[in-house]
């Protein structure tokens, strides 16, 4: 079994070294509060990379994701825009804690590094629909022990959930240097990539920023990229 998974995280390298994408993440002078919300000042002029394929490219019916992204010279902000026909929710949610596989239920993902050479590690941050949040520490080669949850990024976290329009919104706050040690500026590449996990056991979806031609979300080869960039 794990023969069959290296080789298809090799086949999953060489088919994406040549089609990685690249969003941008727009500078904003000063920080900004949560609001999970793509209508409001600085959000409404942002355009956003789309989500709406799965692990192989498939097209994902109704749930297109949009994703945007802003920099200060201290964080990074993320915000998606999630369609759904389905939830699959913790019935007990926690905000005021990390929840551990929070991947189980509906989820939207960041897998972000600064080291192109090293490319095993990386930080992965998730939110949830009701808010929960998780962040790790990632290092495929050498797995840190409690899947790297012990790690603690200094993120923060805002969701909201229109149940009438079945659309959630998950937005991050996260420091620049809980993943890249430069000083943030214009012009500064990141690798990245951005995942949603939505519905329930046999009708769960998997939508993909870039593909990784594997059931596996931790595949580094196929990481696109994020650029920040001025005003």
């Amino acid at each position: 079994m794990k023969t069959n998974l290296m080789m298809g995280l090799l086949l999953a390298s060489a088919a994406m070294a040549a089609d990685g994408g690249l969003m941008t993440s727009t500078f904003s002078k000063s920080e900004f509060a949560l609001s999970a919300d793509p209508s409001v000042g600085q959000w409404k002029k942002i355009a956003p990379a789309v989500a709406e394929g799965d692990h192989w490219g498939k097209p994902v019916p109704k749930h297109r994701t949009e994703i945007r992204s802003r920099w200060t010279k201290d964080h990074i902000y993320f915000l998606f825009s999630c369609p759904f026909e389905e939830l699959h929710l913790n019935s007990a949610p926690v905000t005021n804690a990390e929840t551990m596989k929070l991947w189980d239920h509906d989820v939207a993902e960041i897998f972000i590094g600064a080291d192109f050479e090293s490319i095993w590690k990386y930080r992965e941050y998730q939110i949830s629909p009701l808010g929960e949040y998780i962040d790790l520490d990632i290092d495929r080669k050498k797995p840190l022990p409690n899947a790297g949850a012990d790690w603690n990024s200094g993120f923060t976290v805002k969701a909201r959930l229109d149940r009438d329009k079945k659309i959630w919104y998950g937005e991050f706050k996260i420091p620049i240097a809980s993943f890249d040690s430069r000083p943030a500026k214009a012009g500064n590449e990141m690798r990245v990539n951005l995942f949603r996990i939505q519905g329930p056991g046999p009708k769960r979806n998997y939508i993909v920023w870039q593909k990784t031609g594997i059931l596996n979300n931790h595949v580094p080869e196929a990481f696109g990229k994020i650029r920040l960039v001025g005003e």
